[in-house]
């Protein structure tokens, strides 16, 4: 039988009593008991682990212990002074809850059925080193396919140096293509998967040897589709069937409405989904269309969808669709909503923002002892504190004259480079209700770029806290 986990928790002044109040709703629900020492040291945050190993008193039983995640230093010291294990927690202690995992996503995430075929538009413009990169590239974002976009009207002579390129790179390749001579080649070079077949070229397509996406030849009323199909199976092609997507204005409901009819009259086929025509022509930016369009996918049981990102605001399509086919067909395996799953597609408001609150910032600004300065946001006004200040405007320019109004010693060109930097930051997090914690980068999900840290030592600000 496993014992229940001690976990010995270190803190600081100034967050003991909103992590005990953390503790005690969390502790019974996760399953584990567990102690808090309280440091002499005002903010948690400036605590390092040589420090930390030295003032540590763990209990007997204790079973791991955990510091803030802005502990710097190498772990092992603390580990080696109590030989007990120990954690970094989360740099806000309100994740704790999903620190410990408590989530609506199960292990089992991550799991998809729907193939990404990623289109590179006008493929005859690239050089084939440029090809060959753009190929790569699309595959590290999750496309399963490169798709060889042809130009209409002409026959692309190069088309099979291009396809064996991207074929010796080792990617999948498909070809876009209504002209016969140019999907030839392009089968002949590697290619596993034509776009498209319909009444022009289905005469073809047995030779071809390959899969086919077959398309209707009106697409609005589904003309000439069953005949291309009816074809394809006697000649034992194997075949998935796109209805085509219209952009908006243009038919878009009545061509979701042709999707729910096509599997109605073919429950056992293989569908297909072209999405750029929402992505790339609609003022919004894609994940969220992305999103939306790959869940009506789950649930019709379209597998596969062609996808491109050639407009800047659908730059990023390709990743957007790896992880929204993720997070829909674990919802849709489950029966569960999409919600608080995939926090990766959210990007531009934060799935939470939790503000410190009027009385906390009351609480440092009377007893923080050390002259660095501590940003904050609270969705409306910028904070900027310090020993004996506290300064608040929404505006960053204002703080800042506010700040040189106190005549401090301690500004200097890079330090008020730093703190521009930072308020500006928080100035976007207020706009667009992000988080903002100090020394992090906001969170963009999956386009987040991580953030060096650049605040003042650590140790001499410990230093100073203990001698304050």
């Amino acid at each position: 039988m496993m014992s229940t986990p001690q976990i010995h928790f270190v803190t600081g002044r100034l967050a003991e009593p909103a992590l005990r109040a953390i503790l005690a709703d969390l502790a019974p629900r996760i399953g584990f008991q567990y102690t808090v020492q309280t440091m002499n040291i005002t903010v948690a945050a400036l605590m390092t682990a040589d420090w930390v190993a030295a003032r540590i008193d763990v209990p007997i039983g204790a079973t791991l212990v955990m510091v803030t995640g802005y502990c710097l230093g190498d772990l092992a010291v603390i580990a080696a002074q109590t030989g007990v294990p120990v954690e970094r927690g989360p740099k806000d202690l309100r994740l704790l809850p999903a620190y410990f995992g408590e989530s609506n996503r199960g292990d089992d995430y991550g799991g998809y059925d729907i193939q990404i075929v990623a289109e590179i538009n006008h493929a005859a413009s690239f050089s084939l080193d440029d090809l060959r990169a753009e190929g790569l590239r699309l595959a590290r974002d999750g496309a399963d396919l490169i798709d060889v976009g042809c130009d209409p009207g002409a026959t692309w002579t190069g088309v099979a140096e291009a396809v064996k390129t991207l074929r010796d790179a080792g990617l999948r390749v498909s070809i876009d293509s209504l002209n016969p001579q140019e999907i030839s080649a392009a089968v002949a070079a590697g290619a596993e998967l034509v776009l498209s077949v319909n009444s022009s070229n289905v005469a073809q397509a047995a030779d071809w040897g390959c899969e086919v996406v077959v398309i209707p030849d009106d697409p609005k009323t589904l003309a000439g589709m069953d005949a291309t199909i009816a074809q394809l199976q006697t000649s034992g092609v194997p075949f998935r069937i796109d209805p085509i997507l219209e952009p908006i204005s243009f038919g878009f409901a009545e061509s979701l409405a042709r999707y729910v009819e096509v599997r109605r009259r073919y429950p056992d086929a293989e569908l297909f989904m072209g999405i750029g025509n929402l992505t790339e022509l609609t003022d919004v930016d894609s994940a969220g269309v992305n999103t939306l369009l790959l869940g009506v996918c789950q649930e019709l049981g379209v597998r596969g969808v062609l996808t491109t990102q050639v407009i800047n605001w659908a730059r990023s399509s390709v990743r957007e669709c790896d992880l929204a086919r993720r997070l829909m067909h674990y919802a849709v395996t489950n029966q569960v909503l999409p919600k608080r799953i995939e926090p990766q597609l959210i990007t531009l408001r934060d799935d939470r923002v939790v503000y410190e609150t009027a009385d906390d910032l009351a609480l440092l600004a009377a007893t923080i002892k050390d002259n660095n300065y501590r940003v904050f946001a609270d969705g409306e006004d910028l904070h900027l504190i310090s020993r004996d200040l506290h300064l608040v405007a929404s505006d960053p320019f204002q703080l800042f004259a506010q700040l040189l109004e106190t005549a401090p010693t301690n500004v200097d060109a890079s330090h008020a480079f730093y703190l521009g930097f930072e308020l500006c930051k928080a100035l976007t997090a207020n706009q667009l209700s992000k988080q903002y914690r100090q020394d992090e980068s906001l969170d963009w999900g999956y386009l987040t770029q991580a953030e060096k840290m650049h605040r003042l030592t650590r140790g001499k600000n410990v230093a100073r806290e203990e001698q304050s």
